[in-house]
């Protein structure tokens, strides 16, 4: 099981991905596949944080900006892009947009600072928590959030 492997003594794994000068966080366990950057073609009428779909091994998957959808400037594509696969609940599979994946980290539970939810203001927040590892602090992507409206 996969998810086993994802939580050890009470520590979760985190891809470190990078959105300019940000570094993020994604638990392990949503992450399907990376990919380098490809031909996304552009489908209309839809969202403008939406990117388009890939085709990936006969699979039409979509592809999304985080730093559109999180309100971040345009995307700059260079050779460090990638496109990170998430499993949703539903199967389907989703791409993201990200300017690099910088690494892997271990993150025990007790060094995350948990980010309390509001949504009745209106506020969205796609930040779950906060991790402190030994280079200073990854903010923890909630991906619910983010995947949210595009089911």
């Amino acid at each position: 099981m996969a998810n086993e492997v994802a939580v050890v003594n009470d520590s979760i794994q985190y891809i470190v991905v990078g959105l300019g000068i940000e570094q993020y966080g994604i638990d392990i366990k949503y992450i399907d596949n990376i990919v380098r950057m490809t031909k996304i073609t552009r489908v209309p009428k839809v969202q403008p944080y939406f990117r388009g779909v890939i085709n990936l091994r006969g699979e039409v998957v979509p592809v999304m900006s985080l730093r559109l959808k999180m309100g971040l400037e345009d995307d700059e594509i260079t050779n460090k892009s990638r496109i990170i696969i998430l499993k949703t609940e539903s199967n389907a599979n989703i791409g993201i947009l990200v300017d690099e994946v910088k690494k892997v980290v271990t993150i025990s539970n007790s060094d995350v600072e948990r980010m309390s939810h509001d949504r009745k203001n209106g506020n969205q927040t796609f930040i779950s928590g906060v991790g402190k590892v030994e280079e200073g602090l990854i903010s923890l992507l909630d991906l619910s959030m983010i995947i949210d409206d595009e089911e």
